[in-house]
């Protein structure tokens, strides 16, 4: 696509959209040289070979031998594997948390850790759920959420003592926000296996999260129910967090964890 005569969204950064255009034209073409490239973005023939050593020093794109074409590089390796990741929850994750809305009439979610936030990345609604959030995509705060406490929990100390020693800001009166007491809660997580989030979010939500398993034994998700606190009752939380085990064992084995 060139950017020859177009009309450019004000919006835009510039040297970014040029940057994607050059990725677009490398993963189209297989390779190009600057003469190629400055063309495509409609600059000059320094322009362009500025914005393409820029990718070529974050390996974004990498040069055969010193005078030779442009390509994709192998830093791109890590967006590509990241999107996997997620591809991989919806895909196989839809049929199970599907399922499991319809046998507790609520809202089920996937949600991996994503830095310093959980990324809800699948989401069914059961019968019962008809005014729920959409919150795929969204990035929910570790401390105050069910998902959340079950990936924190599950993280290496030394990355879970990075993440208590910031901020906890509160999103709801009851979120927990003390250190101390945060730390007492995902240990009571990492032994029950579940955790709990009692209008902690959002006023007048409640929801529960067991963990995922990959591969390798280790935590790569959790899948958690929510609704409103009036029918996701603290009695009822036994049964659904029951239920929640079923399907990320279910979940686990897709994802390449062993039979359990």
């Amino acid at each position: 696509m060139s950017n020859n005569g177009e009309a450019r969204d004000p919006a835009l950064v510039q040297s970014v959209d040029r940057a994607v255009a050059v990725l677009e034209l490398l993963a189209r073409n297989g390779e190009a040289g600057i003469t190629e490239i400055a063309a495509e973005l409609g600059v000059h023939k320094s322009s362009a070979s500025r914005l393409v050593y820029t990718l070529q020093a974050r390996d974004l794109v990498e040069q055969d031998g010193e005078r030779g074409p442009f390509r994709i590089g192998i830093g791109m390796l890590r967006f590509a594997g990241a999107v996997s990741g997620q591809l991989d929850y919806v895909r196989v994750g839809a049929p199970v948390c599907s399922a499991l809305a319809d046998r507790l009439g609520e809202t089920v979610n996937i949600a991996i850790l994503d830095s310093d936030v959980a990324l809800n990345v699948s989401q069914a609604r059961g019968s019962s759920a008809v005014a729920a959030q959409n919150w795929i995509g969204q990035r929910t705060p570790l401390h105050a959420t069910s998902s959340g406490k079950v990936l924190l929990a599950a993280a290496p100390p030394a990355e879970q003592e990075r993440l208590l020693s910031g901020d906890l800001e509160p999103c709801a009166p009851r979120t927990i926000t003390d250190p101390v007491k945060l730390r007492c809660v995902l240990r009571r997580t990492a032994e029950d296996g579940f955790a709990t989030c009692m209008e902690e979010l959002e006023a007048g939500l409640h929801a529960v999260a067991v963990p995922v398993f990959g591969s390798h034994g280790d935590v790569v998700a959790a899948i958690s129910a929510a609704g409103p606190a009036y029918r996701l009752s603290q009695k009822r939380m036994p049964e659904i967090v029951e239920e929640l085990r079923v399907a990320s064992r279910d979940l686990s084995v897709r994802m390449g964890h062993p039979v359990l």
